[in-house]
């Protein structure tokens, strides 16, 4: 800084003192209080919701709400699907919608249920999407109804007949193609195949999915049994109202825009003192 401008500082400075040392203490004071020298006491109080990193986010609430909508005439339409297969009155509903990172998902999945059926369904093309997970008790309960086996008594701890897998398959098939008969942006079919005990979804970790749950109760019964659906989110964002992202290689300035408009929708508290 040059001397000139340093000379020019000080006056400024000297300037103030003297008017201030005018004012007397009394008007300081005055001043000091109409501008609020004295912290102000923080009353309020701020809810936030702790936010879970590790859990998937894929859906909002009000996305959420959309999708449980659609399950429930999924539901109805299952409905009618056991029915017709079983010859029976059965009674289908949604149990639970719940999101998931596919990796969070395997490291958690309980020992039970790594022993259930899975059959996977496709969508136009062939490209996977999801799968049906039937519990190895349900199945063997749905082979027996199918069969017409009205005996309340059920086994356990066999496998099923090709006979049983044939006539499961077809109850499957059924109910994937029931997606599709309410929404036609859907085109899922199911595989022609059972696997028991082995993930067959190749789904990479970092991908989000949905699980549905669906308990099915036939008619005058206390009991229900239950099946579950694993369906990419990406496949359900027509029924949500999410609008995706198309899948591709973005530049540093996409990049960045997308950080920043996610930032900028951010609520941030602030106090002023």
């Amino acid at each position: 800084m040059s001397g000139k401008a340093m000379n020019s500082m000080s006056r400024e400075r000297d300037t103030i003192l003297r008017k201030v040392s005018k004012m007397g203490a009394q008007k300081i004071q005055q001043l000091l209080a109409a501008v609020g020298s004295e912290p102000a006491e923080e009353t309020a109080q701020v809810e936030a919701a702790e936010y879970d990193w590790h859990k998937s986010h894929y859906f909002n609430n009000e996305q959420l709400v959309k999708l449980n909508n659609f399950m429930e005439a999924v539901a109805a339409a299952m409905t009618q699907q056991f029915s017709k297969f079983c010859r029976s009155e059965f009674n289908v509903t949604v149990a639970s919608i719940t999101q998931h990172y596919v990796s969070d998902f395997l490291s958690r999945l309980p020992e039970s249920e790594r022993k259930d059926y899975y059959i996977t369904f496709v969508a136009g093309g062939g490209r996977m999407c999801g799968l049906i997970g039937i519990p190895e008790q349900t199945a063997l309960n749905w082979a027996r109804q199918l069969l017409g086996d009205s005996e309340s008594e059920t086994d356990t701890g066999r496998d099923l007949s090709q006979l049983e897998e044939s006539l499961l398959l077809d109850l499957v098939s059924a109910l994937v193609e029931v997606f599709s008969g309410i929404d036609k942006s859907f085109d899922f079919h199911s595989e022609k195949s059972i696997v028991k005990g082995q993930w067959p979804l190749g789904a990479e970790g970092t991908e989000e999915l949905c699980r549905i749950s669906f308990n099915v109760k036939k008619a005058g019964s206390e009991k229900s049994s239950e099946t579950y659906f694993l369906i990419l989110c990406s496949e359900l964002e027509t029924v949500t109202g999410k609008t995706g992202q198309n899948s591709g290689v973005f530049s540093e300035k996409d990049i960045s825009k997308a950080i920043l408009g996610h930032l900028r929708k951010m609520p941030v508290l602030i106090t002023g003192q």
